[in-house]
Parts: structure tokens; C-alpha cells; sequence
């Protein structure tokens, strides 16, 4: 077991951890940039097939020409992609925690259309029977 550590050093150790981290973090940065290129909107496809190519031939200088170029952008898409799925899920836990879906709501809904002129006194009928069934 002495053996082992004398031939690999501590300090070998640190440096190929860091190697690894730093490969890590490369990759994970590849897939941020390959994601906010594909998902652009502003850019057409040469466009997107030229970032690509120049992050894959010359891939750190790439990665970071790309993050330092777009970096305002980058914050704006995800910043739009954040709010948009937000809303998403507001409208949908609206819908399911009862935005309609509560029989005496709807009834009173259709109430106030029958009222109003806009339905008949069938598709009130119908309205009712659906909500109480």
C-alpha cells in the first residue's frame, strides 16, 4: 500500500482532481452554450451551425468568445424562459386547485349567461347537468 502512494504522489492527486473538475466544467458549459444557441430565435440556422462549429474547432476559446459575446442575451432568454414557465405553472395549479372545476362556480357562471342572453335555457340545462354530474 506504501508503494502505491509513493509512485502516485498527493500532489498528483490534486492536480488530476483538478484536470477532471476543470473537463467537468468544460462539458457543463458546453451544454449551456449548445442550449442557448439552439434554443435563439434571432439567429438563423448558418448562424447556429457557425457558433457550433467554432465552439467544437476551437473548443475553451469557443466556450468562453461565445459566453463573453452573449452573455446579456443568454440572461434575457433565460430570464423570458423562467417567467414563461411560471406562468405556465400558475395557470396551471389555477386550473386544478379549482378555477372552474367547482360545480356551484360553474352553475352560477352559467347562471349569469343565461341571464345575460348568451346561452339558452338548454345548454344552462346541460351546463348544470355536466357540472352536477
Amino acid at each position: 500500500m506504501l508503494a502505491a502512494t509513493e509512485t502516485y504522489p498527493l500532489l498528483e492527486v490534486f492536480w488530476t482532481i483538478l484536470i477532471f473538475m476543470g473537463f467537468f466544467i468544460w462539458i457543463w458549459l458546453l451544454f449551456v452554450v449548445f442550449g442557448d444557441v439552439f434554443r435563439r430565435s434571432d439567429i438563423g440556422g448558418w448562424g447556429k451551425a457557425g457558433w457550433i462549429i467554432f465552439v467544437i474547432i476551437l473548443p475553451y476559446l469557443g466556450v468562453f468568445v461565445y459566453l463573453i459575446a452573449e452573455h446579456k442575451g443568454m440572461t434575457e432568454r433565460q430570464i423570458k424562459d423562467a417567467k414563461a414557465a411560471q406562468s405556465q405553472m400558475d395557470a396551471y395549479v389555477r386550473e386544478v386547485a379549482g378555477g372552474g372545476s367547482d360545480p356551484t362556480q360553474q352553475i352560477a357562471k352559467a347562471d349569469e349567461l343565461l341571464k345575460a342572453g348568451t346561452i339558452t335555457q338548454d345548454e344552462f340545462d346541460a351546463i348544470k347537468r355536466k357540472a352536477l354530474a
